[in-house]
């Protein structure tokens, strides 16, 4: 099947059957990994990262894929293949083209998606349950005081703070953790 198919069935909610088309390019990225010294299982976990990559882009309204499906998801395995390695160099940075910036970025925003989903998973139930109400659900501070029985808007809106603020917390530990 062509590119232009495969994004045709993107742009018509006909996920599964576009991504049973990229599955197909899965034999040239698990080979570009074990060429790098990954394993099969490492193979599966980098072309599943670049899928989600891929997916989350197609979802923006301004990208726009400059090359093949195999051309992109083949960069983006091979950034997130370094990436996991840590083994970019400076000078493999500076010598980027211009359609590689962006896939490098891509691969950088996803790993902080990452990060941010595992500082929301480590907060507690209430914590969690606030931060939803607040920003998933629009909910207001006095709507949030009423079904979390907190005492007032107030108390609702010091403890939505503090909640933010572990979560902050906790994705800047992982986060330097990961960059150290």
């Amino acid at each position: 099947m062509s590119d232009q198919k495969i994004l045709e069935l993107f742009k018509n909610g006909k996920r599964s059957k576009a991504f049973r088309e990229l599955y197909k390019l899965y034999p040239k990225i698990e080979k570009l990994i074990l060429s790098k010294g990954g394993t099969k299982a490492d193979a599966n976990d980098v072309f599943q990262e670049a899928l989600i990559i891929l997916n989350r882009n197609l979802e923006k309204t301004d990208f726009n894929l400059t090359s093949s499906f195999y051309t992109y998801l083949y960069s983006v395995s091979r950034f997130v293949w370094k990436d996991t390695q840590k083994q970019f160099s400076k000078q493999e940075l500076y010598n980027l083209k211009p359609d590689e910036v962006s896939i490098f970025h891509s691969v950088i925003e996803e790993e902080k998606y990452q990060f941010a989903e595992k500082a929301f998973r480590e907060l507690g139930e209430r914590c969690q349950e606030l931060l939803q109400r607040f920003y998933l659900k629009k909910m207001s501070f006095k709507d949030i005081a009423e079904v979390m029985q907190f005492k007032s808007e107030k108390i609702a809106k010091n403890q939505k703070y503090k909640c933010l603020q572990k979560a902050k917390d906790s994705f800047r530990t992982h986060f330097k953790t990961v960059q150290s």
